[in-house]
């Protein structure tokens, strides 16, 4: 059988298409939540159409914080462990897709080791070759690829970067958040409840814990928003984590005192999406958004020194290393990255599923598989 462990919005937002083919198969798989997020993740989950989990290990507020990572952790791996039976559904021939770089993706991959389960790592191979940037994603995906039987890599850069690492290697050339995009498309012109607005704009997306773990950071990035907001209307989406930092130090009311700054709450993947298409660029941290740009031709600022993706880097994506330099060449020349946006040979949800069927991880006991329609 085939079971898919994820915590974050993010990770469902990747892993949705591949959820979504197999219903469309009509082939039975086991959705486990470790509960990492829930801001947002049934918004997803409607977005998307796939069912709700069969397991909820933890329900409680999101986890944000260190010590309640700590805490949390140590509950989901004890809850598995000695629950593994019912959670896995006695399956001892079947594979858990883990996906991405976070907490969840390390406990799902040892959920995987303890039950004797093949672990299928989506959306591996992904490296910043720097173990503080981003903190503590880089040492998640490293302790991942030791822990993984199969990788699902978005292309030769990230398999090539498993060489040492035992276990084999799918090349699934691009990113599984090509096909969320593209299960987004056709909704988002019927979007009529959003607000978009009628000058142009950019939108400001951060998150990383690198950027808002202190306020000399904080601040050093809100004064480059305030002189880029000079140029161009931002709309600044709020994460739950950089709302709490942003009010922790004094910050909020200066980006809100700005007429040029609009704060927004976030919004569901497919509002997000259809804002991000109306915008001329984006200002982010996270590697999704420099993914998704770079699948939709739109201009990218990345707040980061490194980044662990090579989507967009060199024509759409620019790397600010925050820099007032290379920022404000950007903000002044962002219209001669626009691109087209990229069009793909082949599904890499499909790839994987593929992968998955033929190698008979779609079997509901050990006498009775399930045919794919």
């Amino acid at each position: 059988m085939i079971h898919i462990v994820l915590g974050t919005k993010a990770q469902l937002i990747k892993m949705a298409p591949i959820m979504k083919k197999l219903n469309l198969r009509g082939i039975e798989y086991n959705y486990i939540s470790t509960g990492q997020h829930k801001e947002t993740i049934d918004d997803i989950l409607t977005n998307f159409e796939i069912k709700k989990p069969d397991s909820q290990l933890y329900d409680g507020k999101d986890i944000t914080s260190i010590f309640s990572m700590l805490i949390w952790s140590a509950k989901i791996l004890w809850i598995s462990f000695f629950k593994r039976k019912e959670i896995f559904k006695n399956d001892r021939d079947g594979i858990i897709l883990v996906h991405g770089d976070t907490l969840s993706t390390v406990l799902g991959a040892l959920m995987g080791k303890f039950t004797g389960l093949k672990v299928g790592h989506v959306e591996s191979g992904l490296r910043s070759f720097n173990i503080l940037q981003p903190f503590p994603e880089e040492m998640f995906r490293k302790i991942t690829f030791r822990l993984s039987d199969v990788m699902f890599c978005p292309g030769d850069w990230a398999v090539n970067n498993l060489k040492k690492y035992k276990g084999i290697k799918i090349n699934t050339e691009i990113n599984t958040l090509y096909d969320s995009l593209s299960f987004a498309g056709p909704s988002i012109d019927k979007i009529r409840d959003i607000e978009i607005p009628s000058e142009i704009f950019a939108i400001v997306t951060l998150h990383r814990f690198e950027n808002v773990k202190n306020k000399e950071i904080l601040e050093k990035i809100t004064g480059l928003l305030e002189i880029i907001s000079q140029k161009i209307n931002l709309i600044f989406i709020l994460h739950q984590l950089t709302e709490k930092k942003l009010i922790r130090y004094g910050l909020m009311d200066r980006l809100k005192s700005n007429p040029k700054i609009e704060m927004r709450k976030r919004y569901d993947y497919f509002r997000f999406i259809k804002l991000i298409t109306y915008s001329e660029f984006v200002i982010s941290d996270g590697g999704s958004n420099q993914e998704e740009c770079s699948y939709l031709g739109k201009p990218v600022l990345l707040f980061r020194n490194v980044t662990e993706r090579n989507e967009g880097i060199g024509s759409n994506a620019v790397l600010s290393k925050f820099d007032r330099n290379i920022i404000l060449e950007f903000v002044a020349n962002y219209s001669q990255r626009k691109l087209s946006r990229m069009t793909a040979v082949k599904s890499p949800s499909a790839t994987i599923l593929d992968y998955c069927i033929n190698n008979h991880y779609h079997i509901n006991d050990k006498n009775e598989e399930i045919k794919s329609k």
